[in-house]
């Protein structure tokens, strides 16, 4: 089970944006990466579509970050904590906070 989901706010504890947060676009399991929205912001220079119609020029987009760089932050004590997981009586397995000992998913 992933400690980050798409939809979580995540803060970057290592690297040049370190110390922000954002929530998670996507997580790519196979880069063991995660987008985040609004941060590593990276120029990619494209050229014009042909028939497409698309126009060139330099696009921002962000980039991937190791999911090792980003912690979790707990919605309910808003602070960056690390993830355990919890077996519920159903069968099911769901996220806690180690620090306030809340579950994250619902």
């Amino acid at each position: 089970m992933a400690h980050i989901k798409a939809k979580d706010t995540v803060k970057v504890i290592a690297g040049s944006e370190k110390g922000r947060q954002g929530k998670v676009i996507k997580v790519i399991v196979e880069d063991n990466a995660a987008l985040v929205e609004r941060l590593n912001f990276v120029k990619r220079h494209s050229r014009a579509g042909g028939k497409v119609g698309q126009q060139g020029g330099i696009i921002e987009k962000e980039a991937p970050i190791p999911l090792p760089k980003l912690m979790l932050v707990c919605p309910k004590c808003s602070k960056p904590t690390r993830t355990g997981i919890k077996k519920l009586g159903d069968g099911s397995r769901v996220r806690y906070c180690k620090k306030c000992s809340e579950q994250i998913d619902t």
